[in-house]
Parts: C-alpha cells; sequence; structure tokens
C-alpha cells in the first residue's frame, strides 16, 4: 500500500479509483465491510483501491469541547488499512477550513477531481462537508454528473441488533468489557506508545512494568487489571499482566494513570522501545491494599491467572 500525503499527489499514471472516505476509528468489522467492498469494485472497474483517510477526527476540529478518545491512533489505522489490501491510503487534511467546504464542492475538487473517482463507497451513516449536510442520498445525486458510481454498505451487525460502530466500541471498552470490543473490532483492544522510566516501584517488589505512554487523546478500558499481550516493534509477543490505573496502594486519586505491562518469562530492557498492547481480558478492579505484602500476594496470583488465560492462545 502506498500512502500519500494528500489526495492531489495521486500519481498521474491512475486513471481513477474506487475509494472510500472517513476517520476509519478503529478499522472495526463495519470499516472492513466497506473496505472490501471498495476493493472488490475496484477490481470489478479495473482501478485501483483508495481509502481517503482523515488526519484528526472532525470533532476536535467542529466541536473540541466533547470529541471523543479515540480508538486508535493514525500509525494504526494505516497498518491495518495496509493488512487489509488497500492500493492507496491517501490523507486529508482535516482544520477548520475543509469543516467549511461544501458537499458539492468536496465531491467535486476532491473525489471527482484530485482522485478522479470512478465508484465512491460508504456506509449508510456517512456524513461530509460543511454542517455534515452531504450523505448517501446527496452523493448519489451528485454521482451521476461527476462520473462516478455511489456505492452504500448497510451497517454491520455482531449478535443481537448491536450494529457495529466506533461509538458503540467506546462504550464497551470504557467499561472493560474487552471481549465485547474484540467481538466488535475483529480483533483484540490495542493501546499504543513508547516505554519511558517511571519510578521503578514494580521492580522494587518483585514485579517489573514497561511503563507505555499511551497519547492523550487515546480511549483507555476502566481502571482495572487485564491479561493480555505485548508485542514489540520486531513483531515478538509476550504474554503480559496488565494494570491500567493510578496504583491506589502508594498514591491517592491524584497519582499518574498508567499503562503497565508485566511481561511473562522477559529480563530486558524496553525503555524508549515503541509497544503495543494487547487488553484481551478483565481480572480484577483496582484496589487499595492494606500492606505491600498484600499487592505483593495479589500481584502473584494476577500473573498466574493471566499464564492460565493466555497459554494456548497465539503467540
Amino acid at each position: 500500500m502506498q500512502v500519500l500525503r494528500e489526495p492531489a499527489s495521486l500519481p498521474d499514471s491512475v486513471p481513477g479509483t474506487a475509494v472510500t472516505v472517513g476517520f476509519f476509528d478503529g478499522v472495526h468489522l463495519g470499516h472492513r465491510a466497506v473496505v472490501e467492498r471498495t476493493r472488490a469494485v475496484a477490481a470489478e472497474l479495473g482501478v485501483p483501491s483508495a481509502v481517503l483517510l482523515l488526519d484528526r477526527h472532525p470533532a476536535t476540529v467542529v466541536r473540541p469541547e466533547s470529541a471523543p478518545r479515540l480508538l486508535t491512533d493514525l500509525s494504526q489505522r494505516i497498518t491495518m488499512l495496509r493488512e487489509l489490501g488497500v492500493d492507496y491510503a491517501v490523507l486529508l487534511h482535516f482544520d477548520e477550513e475543509r469543516s467549511l467546504q461544501a458537499p458539492e464542492e468536496f465531491v467535486a475538487t476532491v473525489l471527482a477531481g484530485e482522485l478522479r473517482a470512478r465508484a465512491v463507497v460508504t456506509g449508510e451513516d456517512f456524513h461530509f462537508g460543511l454542517r455534515r449536510r452531504g450523505d448517501p442520498s446527496m452523493l448519489r445525486a451528485l454521482a451521476e454528473s461527476a462520473g462516478f458510481r455511489a456505492v452504500q454498505v448497510p451497517p454491520l451487525r455482531v449478535g443481537g441488533d448491536d450494529v457495529v460502530s466506533s461509538t458503540a466500541i467506546r462504550a464497551v471498552v470504557a467499561a472493560g468489557d474487552m471481549h465485547r470490543a474484540a467481538a466488535l473490532l475483529g480483533r483484540p483492544y490495542e493501546l499504543h506508545g513508547v516505554v519511558e522510566h517511571g519510578d521503578g516501584r514494580g521492580r522494587t517488589i518483585g514485579c517489573p512494568t514497561a511503563n507505555v505512554a499511551v497519547a492523550g487523546d487515546m480511549l483507555l478500558p476502566s481502571d482495572g487489571v487485564y491479561a493480555g499481550w505485548y508485542r514489540r516493534a520486531d513483531g515478538t509477543r509476550f504474554a503480559a499482566a496488565i494494570s491500567v490505573g493510578r496504583r491506589p496502594t502508594f498514591y491517592d486519586e491524584n497519582g499518574l494513570l498508567l499503562v503497565e505491562a508485566h511481561l511473562l518469562d522477559f529480563d530486558g530492557d524496553l525503555y524508549g522501545e515503541q509497544a503495543w498492547v494487547e487488553v484481551t481480558d478483565w481480572l480484577r478492579g483496582q484496589e487499595r491494599f492494606a500492606s505491600v505484602d498484600e499487592l505483593i500476594a495479589q500481584l502473584q496470583r494476577d500473573v498466574e491467572t493471566t499464564r492460565t488465560l493466555t497459554t494456548g492462545r497465539s503467540a
């Protein structure tokens, strides 16, 4: 997959594209259905597939006070789209000027113009342009004169009547329901960050942890202790007991909110490296223990529970 920094950088040699548009937070099962349809339409038309990928969530521009926490950062979204076999990921810088662009102008200049769209594939809840005035109905109305097909993909439902959406996934992640999150995402929920130096307290009690600095605009699971996996940049993975919280035994409610991963059967230096932490199973809530010895005993139980849950799962 080739990553382009703006729609205008599409190579002149490309005669047209089948394109889908969005922020794609989580690249969840619903997004994947849209991308798969985009690739199928591209193959039918004999043109490359493209994802026009917003570089930031539109709410951070139009209503920053209520912008949601994110499920994935830009690097995660690009990686997942690459794994789906997309030909081009085209970044669209979203700012105030873009938010004020009329839907008709966006279709004419970006989709039909710079991306030379032969087909535009969207979900049925797709909105675009000034005040979200553009929708699938408008897109269909504009498509014929713009010279492309407008294709809509129906909502995807997983289990019962739940429609797969980034909003629904945020709700279950915030509640610590990692099994439901994985069912809607089609994969475990994953946190991404750089391992930073902490206060070394974990090492002093026999449970060293990697302190993963997750960006402040990312959504963390509910405070608690989880089982999961830690993946290094070289692809190696280790089962891990994961803590999300403020370490109440040592600090009051004003303690730093941390993501810490204790890697099972690992002894080495992780500082400064990129880390991906898959959060798969809720173990317990955060607790304030009466003594450090009680905390150590519980941590040992957490490690053994993590070992039991991850044994036999793919590493």
